[in-house]
């Protein structure tokens, strides 16, 4: 009998090491990169392309961070992308949560052909429409606005679609006792179903967060303004006016990425409760 407890207990464990194992491998895949962007960037210009290729050397400085800092508006390409994709995301949660809820909760005319529109904009990638996306922007002036920077980014599909199949889960017995307490389908959405969504819609608006301040190329096309660029655009015209300098290089993508791994240490909670209710982590 006791032999049977103590099987269960050598399988767990050994599932355990095994997925720790695998845990450490995918860190170290990630670490990796990281750390050799980290030891290039500190490098003097003329060693980092030096062989042998050694991780650390005595000679290590700040110079290429000073120079990135020094050559480009830092503080103004920050704000920009703050602005950017502070907007971006508010709007997106906004119209995706509406988009989703009425596709999983209301039928209307079409709703089916709407949704599989919807649902197609998923398989059809962004390169595809940038060119039509440009001529509508530039028709309607809004080249080199933050408006022509940020409306085009909202529209996301996979986005509406998460939040769809987390509405179908929310049980329909609550939107029913609100509606027979005199609510009506405004006040069921705002006072009912959001709040239940807390942990999704954070899951969604971080996704989008971190995509939109990744974005490079639609900000380069619709901004021509250098005070309007944000800042992946601008890190990227301090390296061009310079030719490739790989310290420069590594020490700019490092700062760009720096707020996002702010943002990651903050609400990494929020990230794995997120993916948790949408159901990613299952499929």
């Amino acid at each position: 009998m006791s032999a049977l407890p103590l099987a269960r207990r050598i399988r767990r464990n050994a599932g355990q090491i095994v997925l720790t194992s695998l845990g450490a491998l995918l860190a170290a895949l990630w670490l990796v990169p990281f750390g050799w962007a980290l030891s290039t960037s500190l490098k003097p210009e003329g060693d980092t392309q030096k062989l042998p290729l050694k991780w650390i050397q005595s000679n290590m400085n700040l110079d290429a961070y000073r120079s990135v800092l020094g050559d480009g508006n830092i503080p103004k390409w920050l704000v920009n992308s703050v602005i950017v994709s502070t907007g971006v995301t508010a709007l997106t949660v906004v119209v995706s949560a509406l988009a989703a809820y009425g596709f999983a909760r209301t039928e209307f005319r079409f709703r089916r052909v709407l949704f599989g529109i919807t649902l197609a904009g998923i398989m059809v990638p962004g390169t595809v429409i940038t060119a039509p996306l440009f001529a509508n922007v530039r028709t309607i002036s809004l080249v080199d606005t933050y408006w022509g920077v940020i409306l085009p980014q909202v529209s996301a599909p996979a986005m509406v679609f998460i939040l769809y199949k987390f509405f179908q889960g929310v049980p329909r017995e609550l939107e029913e006792a609100a509606r027979i307490d005199g609510a009506g389908r405004w006040r069921i959405f705002g006072q009912v179903v959001l709040p239940l969504s807390r942990p999704v819609l954070a899951a969604v608006a971080i996704f989008t967060f971190i995509a939109s301040w990744n974005n490079f190329m639609w900000p380069y096309l619709v901004t021509t303004d250098p005070d309007l660029a944000t800042l992946p655009v601008g890190l990227a015209t301090v390296q061009s006016s310079f030719g490739i300098r790989w310290a420069q290089l590594m020490a700019g993508a490092l700062l760009a990425a720096l707020p996002l791994l702010i943002v990651f240490v903050f609400f990494q909670r929020q990230i794995v409760r997120g993916v948790a209710h949408t159901g990613i982590a299952g499929q």
